[in-house]
């Protein structure tokens, strides 16, 4: 994975950050694969619209959690094909952000603490993991693509690969 400074930038909605982020993740690796299709994901988690980054620390994913329990949080998981296949093409890239919303479960201290304490979530948008046993603390998942949750949005990569000539079925 590409060295990608992943700080907001001044006046940035969180959607614009995370498409930036994984277009320049598949911009730098692009540099470094012509011939290839790469694909590039960043996921930012906000709550009332302010950005959730990821908590680094058990303290603050359980700050991040008390935050988020019985509240909705949206994910912005962005999607970048990058084509460097062709270097002439016209649009030799193909950006898209898919939203999930998220409700978390109003739990106690406690169990999230355990959560924590188990799946070490401190490296995720939002300190929860719901491919793991994060799903136990979410109530609700809404969303057009719910791979997206998990960090690359599969529904919409196939039709990306799909539009520059990827067919998935022998025919």
């Amino acid at each position: 994975m590409p060295n990608i400074d992943e700080t907001p930038q001044r006046g940035e909605t969180p959607e614009a950050t995370a498409l930036r982020l994984a277009r320049q993740k598949a911009a730098a690796v692009a540099s470094l694969a012509p011939g290839a299709l790469v694909i590039g994901s960043d996921q930012v988690a906000t709550l009332d619209g302010v950005q959730i980054g990821k908590p680094g620390s058990h303290q603050r994913a359980l700050e991040q959690l008390q935050q988020m329990r019985g509240r909705r949080v949206i994910f912005h998981t962005a999607l970048c094909l990058w084509d460097a296949r062709d270097h002439h093409a016209a649009h030799p890239m193909q950006l898209e952000n898919v939203q999930t919303f998220v409700t978390f479960r109003n739990l106690p201290d406690r169990e999230l603490d355990a959560y924590l304490r188990i799946e070490q979530p401190y490296d995720c948008a939002g300190s929860a993991k719901n491919e793991g046993l994060g799903i136990a603390i979410i109530e609700k998942i809404e969303s057009a693509d719910p791979t997206a949750l998990t960090g690359l949005p599969l529904i919409a990569l196939t039709g990306m690969l799909r539009q520059v000539g990827v067919s998935f079925f022998a025919i």
